[in-house]
C-alpha cells in the first residue's frame, strides 16, 4: 500500500487511497434521485444504476479500487487574453481533456500495482463507465460528500479530478472518511444561480448550469437559455464558496492542465458561427467535444443573447 501511494505522487496524484468494493451505501438514495427525475435525460445513469449500486459487478472478480484525486484549480492563474466577447467556463475544462491526461498516468499507476503484484489484474477509469467515484473516494478515505454533491477532501478542496482503478489484488483499505464537515454551512444551496439544488446532497440536474450547458440535448427553452447566464460551459459558483476552497484550495502547477485560452476564454461570436469543420480542428482533444459543436454553438448563443 505504501508503495503504491508513493508511486502515486511520483505520477502527480495530490491524493490517493484504497476501498474495498461493496455495495455502495448510498444506493438507496440513488434510486429515489432518478424516481424523482433529476437525472434530467441523462438515460445512461438509469442504464448504470445497479452497476453503480454494487461496483463488484463492474469488473468481475475485482476485490479493490484505487482512488487518486488530481488537483485542478488554478487560483489566480490567468488563462491567458480573453475575446472581446468570451462567457464563463468551468476550470476543469480550461486545459486539455483531461481523461487523455489522467488516463495515462491511471495506466502507468495501474502497471506498477501489476509489478508490485504480479498475479493482479487491473482496470482503470477516469469519469466514464458505471464506477461510483465519489462514494469510492469517500470509502477510500479522502473526503466527505458534500452538500453540493462535490468530494471534498480537507485539505485539497473540492476542485479534483477523481481516477480509479479498480483490481482482483486484496489490497489492504483505508479507513473511510466518516465525518460530515459541511456542518450547518449551506453556502453552496444558497449561491446557486438556478437554485438546482431540492436539498442538501439533491441537485435536480434539469436546473443545473452544468448540466444545461453539457449533458442537455436539444435547443433550450427561453427558460434554460436564461438559466445558462454567462456560464458558456459548466459552472463553478457552488465550489467557488465552498469554505473548504475558500481556504484550502491550492493552484495546481501542472503543466499537463496548464489553462490553454482558445478553451478558457473562448471568443463566443466565432462560437456560435463556427462550422463543425473549424470546431473539430480548434477543439479536438478538449472537454468542448462533450456537448460538440451544435452544443456548443447553442451555449454560446445562448450566452450573447443574455
Amino acid at each position: 500500500m505504501i508503495e503504491i501511494k508513493r508511486q502515486a505522487a511520483a505520477l502527480g496524484f495530490a491524493a490517493t487511497g484504497v476501498a474495498r468494493l461493496d455495495p455502495n451505501p448510498h444506493a438507496t438514495e440513488l434510486d429515489r434521485w432518478l424516481a424523482d427525475g433529476h437525472a434530467g435525460t441523462m438515460a445512461y445513469l438509469h442504464r448504470q444504476a445497479e452497476k453503480r449500486k454494487d461496483p463488484r459487478t463492474i469488473f468481475p472478480g475485482a476485490r479493490s479500487a484505487v482512488v487518486t484525486l488530481t488537483n485542478y484549480f488554478h487560483g489566480s492563474a490567468d488563462p491567458g487574453p480573453a475575446a472581446s466577447d468570451s462567457g464563463k467556463v468551468a476550470q476543469y475544462a480550461w486545459s486539455s481533456d483531461y481523461h487523455e491526461v489522467l488516463g495515462k498516468r491511471l495506466e502507468q499507476l495501474a502497471a506498477a500495482i501489476r509489478e508490485l503484484i504480479p498475479a493482479a489484474t487491473t482496470r482503470c477509469y477516469v469519469d466514464a463507465g458505471p464506477v461510483p467515484e465519489r462514494e469510492l473516494a469517500q470509502l477510500a478515505g479522502l473526503g466527505w460528500i458534500g452538500k453540493n454533491m462535490m468530494l471534498i477532501h480537507p485539505e485539497i478542496g473540492s476542485f479534483t479530478f477523481i481516477g480509479v482503478i479498480l483490481t482482483d489484488a486484496d489490497l489492504e483499505p483505508d479507513l473511510p472518511f466518516e465525518a460530515d464537515r459541511c456542518g450547518t454551512c449551506r453556502r453552496c444551496l444558497d449561491a446557486c444561480p438556478t437554485q438546482a439544488f431540492v436539498g442538501p446532497r439533491d441537485l435536480d440536474a434539469r436546473a443545473c448550469i452544468s448540466y444545461l450547458t453539457i449533458e442537455h440535448r436539444g435547443e433550450f427553452t427561453e427558460t434554460q437559455s436564461e438559466q445558462v447566464g454567462d456560464w458558456l460551459f459548466g459552472c463553478d459558483v457552488c465550489q467557488d464558496v465552498c469554505p473548504w476552497n475558500v481556504s484550502f484550495a491550492g493552484a495546481t502547477h501542472d503543466p499537463e492542465l496548464a489553462p490553454r485560452p482558445d478553451v478558457a476564454r473562448p471568443d463566443l461570436y466565432a462560437l456560435a458561427h463556427m462550422d463543425e469543420s473549424d470546431f473539430e480542428r480548434r477543439f479536438t482533444g478538449t472537454p468542448f467535444t462533450r456537448p460538440g459543436h451544435r452544443g456548443m454553438r447553442r451555449n454560446a448563443a445562448a450566452v450573447l443573447d443574455a
